[in-house]
């Protein structure tokens, strides 16, 4: 199969899966996964090498560090290098005993279950990183302590890929019997350009069921090149040292004076090109000096993470990563040998089980000493409980040197797989099972209210937090209804009188005193729950005068349809400020900004009400004509009614501010009840 067809066919699968996939709140990366399983028996048909094509698309993981250390400063990173070596190191040592004597167990020789015990504790990088990122969950303790982990792992391949040619018996890997390969199953090398040492000798890198020692020298740093094991230690260690300097000082130096000549050209392809020379550069060069490539990257990006340009290299490389990272996803997923797998079915699953069982055991454990409470501690554990992308070049590298035969590298890589293949159902287990249960108190009961107060604030987090310390100012008494237990932890800490309950239960309102309530504040996340529960106090409460955060125009148009007649849009007056802060940055008097800024508050509030009896919500907005029509008028109102009002004074006069006088107040209803 020629190149553009290759092309097009991976991504037409991505383009068919991918949006399925996130639409039933499977991921992308489960998405390119089942495309590649449904290409394998094209693939298969047109011999195309799945295993060359896999390290092609592993440069991905290379650009996907550099981008990761562009959201890192050194000082941030130095802050985690307790969790680096010690949580990273632990796991990595840990892991690999528990997999040799397992192993060992099992029959093996030691030599045999080490190679295979360092081989599986890895992660995978490219789908945890990646999933993160979409969860929006590497902020989180459970995401800086995974990243942790899998900065130390790219680390330690380097001393795996020495320590591994140590375990080499050739005597050992006569006493295993490799079955001849399947004429059917070599596959042709696709007419794609491969990195050095991608395709055997004989241009086949799938024959004999792996690619060989060449594989080694893969994009993740693998082994170096020959020449540089006939150099001794000592200038082997210069060269490793100097490489690095090279890339800090080059980083730091050389790289804001590269970009400044470029820009002279003034031409937006160039800034790519310029991106990518500098990422595969170094790359290369790390790869020379036996060091891993996307460490070598992951350092390049936390040095230029204060640089200008780190803006300009992150917009510049995503593109290519994401693109990559899907590809490699999906030679993941046609890689897997399905008759091996039905032909061992029982066994290679449970191998799978138990692997993820048992890291997902270590991980717990050793969440505890290093402080990864609550939520965090299951994604941690869950996250990096799978094999990773280093097992298809180390399983390589190792039959190559004669550590692992290759009927047990076989059934090895296969184990690699699927539990890669599984760890979106890991994330999933999380969102839908443990997440939601430690956003309820671990006792799943509401506390006893023992006291009443005439305003009852329902959520207490960055909105309702606010209204409710303004209050207490003010002299006020509050009753607060919280279902996050982690955040009524931290409340109590503080002093706040607070209570575990979901404020949508009629008789939790009734315990915290609707009946005889003056003002319920809706400030809960949920838009649907928010609703109803306004729905239910209009119709049972009515004497309760309710104010309601809206998270966007149409909640707002829902929460007037349930009754509410106070709603604040929890992002409309910082957004109206920022504008008012525009204007005066523009050279407007701060007076006629803030009659600006009015003026438009005033217009909107009218609009809204108008609008909000257009609005119908079994249609979407864009095909509501009505709605569109008045909106268009509403706003050519808006703009001739703020552009032809006039300024505040004839010449402007040099002062901070001027207070508003009575003629510049707004006449008639302001139409207060939406903000």
């Amino acid at each position: 199969m020629d190149f553009l067809s290759l092309a097009f066919l991976f991504l037409v699968a991505g383009m068919i899966s991918v949006p399925l996939a996130s639409k039933f709140g499977l991921g992308s990366v489960l998405g390119y996964l089942i495309a590649g399983i449904a290409l394998s028996p094209i693939l298969s048909a047109f011999r195309v090498d799945v295993v060359s094509l896999q390290h092609f698309a592993e440069f991905g993981v290379v650009m996907m560090l550099f981008l990761v250390g562009l959201e890192l400063e050194p000082k941030m990173l130095w802050q985690m290098k307790a969790r680096l070596l010690g949580l990273g190191g632990l796991q990595v040592g840990v892991t690999t005993l528990a997999v040799m004597g397992i192993a060992m167990a099992l029959g093996l020789e030691w030599s045999i279950a080490l190679g295979l015990g360092l081989i599986f504790a890895l992660s995978s990088t490219a789908i945890v990183l990646q999933t993160l990122g979409e969860k929006g969950l590497m902020r989180s303790d459970g995401g800086q302590a995974s990243f942790s982990v899998l900065l130390f792992q790219d680390i330690a391949v380097i001393p795996m890929l020495a320590l591994i040619p140590l375990l080499a018996s050739p005597a050992l890997m006569d006493s295993y019997v490799t079955p001849p390969e399947p004429v059917e199953t070599q596959l042709e090398a696709p007419e794609i350009p491969m990195e050095d040492g991608a395709q055997a000798e004989d241009g086949h890198a799938a024959e004999d069921g792996h690619a060989g020692e060449d594989h080694a020298g893969e994009d993740h740093g693998p082994a170096a090149p020959g020449w540089i094991d006939t150099i001794p230690g000592w200038k082997r260690a210069l060269l490793t040292v100097g490489a690095i300097a090279l890339v800090v000082v080059g980083g730091s130096w050389l790289t804001p004076r590269l970009f400044r000549y470029i820009a002279l050209a003034r031409l937006r392809e160039l800034f790519v090109a310029t991106a990518l020379c500098m990422v595969v550069g170094i790359a290369l060069l790390m790869n020379l000096v036996g060091l891993s490539p996307a460490l070598g990257t992951f350092l390049a990006g936390v040095v230029l993470a204060n640089s200008e340009y780190r803006h300009e290299l992150e917009s510049d490389v995503d593109p290519f990563r994401g693109m990559l990272l899907g590809l490699f996803f999906m030679t993941v997923g046609a890689g897997i040998d399905f008759a091996l797998l039905w032909d061992r079915l029982f066994t290679i699953v449970g191998l799978t089980v138990g692997l993820i069982a048992l890291k997902a055991v270590i991980l717990l454990a050793l969440s505890y000493p290093f402080r990864v409470t609550g939520p965090n501690r299951w994604l941690f554990a869950l996250g990096l409980a799978q094999a990773g992308e280093f097992g298809f070049v180390l399983l390589s590298f190792t039959t190559s040197v004669q550590v692992v035969p290759q009927a047990i590298a076989d059934v090895a890589l296969l184990v690699v797989a699927l539990s890669m293949l599984l760890t979106p159902g890991l994330f999933i287990l999380y969102d839908r099972v443990i997440a939601p249960r430690f956003s309820i108190s671990g006792e799943h009961a509401a506390d006893e209210i023992d006291e009443e107060a005439p305003i009852i604030i329902a959520g207490h987090g960055r909105w309702g937090g606010i209204v409710n310390r303004l209050l207490l100012g003010a002299g006020y008494r509050t009753v607060v209804l919280d279902h996050s237990s982690a955040q009524l932890d931290m409340l109590r800490a503080f002093g706040f009188k607070v209570f575990f309950g979901d404020a949508s239960r009629p008789d939790l309102l009734v315990a915290a005193g609707i009946e005889r309530a003056k003002m319920l504040v809706v400030a809960i996340d949920d838009r649907d729950q928010a609703t109803e529960i306004v729905r239910h106090v209009r119709k049972h409460h009515p004497h309760v005068y309710i104010i309601a955060r809206a998270r966007d125009r149409n909640h707002v148009y829902e929460l007037w349809g349930a009754g509410c007649r106070d709603i604040i849009r929890e992002t409309f007056d910082s957004g109206v400020r920022a504008g008012r802060s525009a204007l005066e940055a523009l050279g407007v008097h701060p007076f006629d900004a803030e009659r600006m800024a009015r003026g438009f508050v005033d217009i909107d509030r009218r609009t809204m009400r108008e609008l909000a009896n257009l609005y119908d919500p079994e249609i979407p907005t864009h095909q509501n004509k009505p709605y569109i029509e008045r909106s268009r008028a509403l706003r050519a109102e808006t703009e001739a009614a703020m552009t032809g009002g006039g300024t505040a004074y004839d010449a402007r006069i040099e002062r901070g501010w001027a207070p508003p006088v009575g003629r510049d107040e707004p006449e008639g209803d302001p139409a207060k009840g939406i903000e």
